[in-house]
């Protein structure tokens, strides 16, 4: 499904000149298994993805991650693509199994010297690494014992941790704890739509609970070696009612206010606050006993949690819509909402079904920063998957996505609106970099503002990474 986009946002969010602080990050994400391939290669470990995707039925088309972008191999030339962007910084994930195959144990030093060798081809390139140290697959062994179920798990990514910076520390400024722990938690042991597919309330909240005792681990390891700037990226979406994602002063039930803030309490503060505050929110923590009970939170997790932060990196692509009513049985991404009913909106839609709202990008970046000042904020993801073609042209092929330029434009300048308000915004990185493994959806749904033929593996800059590549070169919209 191809939506354009264009002529139905406000003005604000598609016209007018508009430049960023000096200073302002610019930049590009991915993720290991989305990208690397070389699943066999320099004694890497099996992931809950190589086992997920291996499973007949659990990603579309039945694609695995195997070869994906083949990134492992064709690193130098993707940076030298980023250098073509004027990109100033690349997010990228280490692969877990890689470097420790069993999760626990032997470090396996062939998987170290890929992200060295990485790390110094960006360096040369002038571009900073940003390393996200978990994006999600957790090694197999791991999950044989517990998973994330289990406390124990938590206890190895702090070691883990220590071993990345051990080799990298001396190059890398920049430390992401987790990549959207929610999402690991609720749609790996939830819903299980993704690895390792488990389907059971209680253990996605215990799941959440030991990824944020990780992050307060592994930050306490990484600071204890010395690290400056930590960050915890999070799925962060406004949840707001129908009536309020088309006009944000709308008046709303006492019930639609209720659902409204127990959904945000489960997707937005079941994080933010453990991590920020040390207190779980009082919402949340009812619809835990109901579900499996307290038991998993220890005496002390909590200031175990509650460690410095130095940025908070938002992963925005849609609002969560919801309003009172018959929910049963309960969207089991969010245990308790049986009389909660999560909602469709009539506006335009990506090719995931995502619904189009720039505007909620701005209003959820000043929220943060007004609850939470102390610390800074980065967009570590925005982006759309929409159906691309590539054509030939004069002078060689081209992919003509206007649907995603746009979409970029409007959410950019949603962007600055936030700067603008009042927000605590260092920097923006796009999702993503290459089209990749989507994760369930396989390859069969593109995010990338370059073009990946993924038989031949061949890139074509998409228009969307000539305008992205414009914006950054005048720091904004000249």
């Amino acid at each position: 499904m191809t939506v354009t986009t264009r002529g139905t946002l406000p003005s604000y969010l598609t016209e007018g000149r508009a430049v960023f602080p000096e200073g302002f990050v610019w930049g590009a994400a991915t993720a290991s298994y989305q990208i690397e391939g070389a699943a066999r290669d320099d004694g890497r470990g099996v992931s809950i993805w190589d086992r997920f995707s291996h499973t007949p039925g659990k990603v579309a088309g039945g694609h695995t991650g195997d070869v994906a972008c083949d990134h492992y191999h064709r690193y130098a030339d993707d940076v030298r693509m980023m250098t073509d962007l004027g990109l100033a910084a690349y997010r990228f994930s280490v692969s877990w199994p890689r470097v420790q195959p069993d999760g626990a144990g032997p470090i396996n030093p062939r998987g170290l010297d890929f992200y060295d060798r990485l790390v110094d081809e960006l360096g040369t390139a002038g571009i900073t690494p940003y390393v996200t140290l978990y994006h999600w697959d957790l090694p197999q062994a791991l999950e044989d014992r517990g998973g994330w179920t289990s406390r124990d798990t938590a206890y190895r990514l702090a070691e883990y941790a220590q071993a990345v910076h051990a080799r990298l520390g001396d190059r890398v400024r920049h430390w992401t704890t987790l990549n959207e722990p929610w999402v690991a938690a609720f749609l790996g042991y939830g819903t299980g739509v993704h690895a390792p597919g488990r389907t059971d309330a209680a253990s996605a909240l215990q799941a959440s609970h030991h990824f944020l005792l990780a992050h307060g681990l592994a930050t306490q390891a990484l600071r204890s070696a010395g690290v400056d700037e930590v960050m915890l990226v999070i799925n962060s979406s406004p949840v707001l009612t129908p009536a309020q994602v088309a006009d944000p002063a709308a008046e709303i039930s006492e019930a639609d206010a209720e659902a409204v803030n127990r959904v945000d309490a489960l997707l937005n503060r079941q994080i933010l606050d453990p991590v920020l505050r040390g207190r779980y929110p009082d919402e949340v923590l009812k619809i835990v006993e109901r579900h499996g009970g307290l038991d998993h939170i220890h005496d002390g997790d909590l200031r175990e949690i509650n460690q410095r932060l130095d940025l908070i990196g938002v992963n925005y692509y849609n609002p969560c819509a919801v309003r009172s009513g018959p929910g049963e049985p309960a969207n089991p991404a969010f245990p308790g909402t049986e009389d909660v009913e999560f909602a469709t909106l009539d506006v335009p839609a990506t090719a995931m079904g995502w619904p189009i709202h720039p505007a909620g990008l701005s209003q959820l970046l000043v929220r943060l920063s007004q609850d939470y000042p102390e610390v800074g904020l980065m967009v570590t993801e925005n982006g759309a998957a929409f159906d691309d073609a590539v054509t030939k042209a004069e002078g060689g092929d081209r992919v003509h996505d206007a649907d995603r330029t746009a979409y970029l434009n409007s959410h950019l300048r949603a962007v600055h609106a936030a700067i603008e308000a009042g927000a605590d915004l260092r920097g923006y990185l796009v999702w993503s970099l290459l089209d990749n493994f989507e994760w369930a959806e396989g390859y069969h749904r593109r995010f990338g503002i370059v073009h990946v033929d993924f038989a031949t593996q061949r890139r074509v800059l998409k228009d969307s990474a000539r305008f992205y590549r414009d914006v950054i070169k005048e720091n904004g919209f000249a």
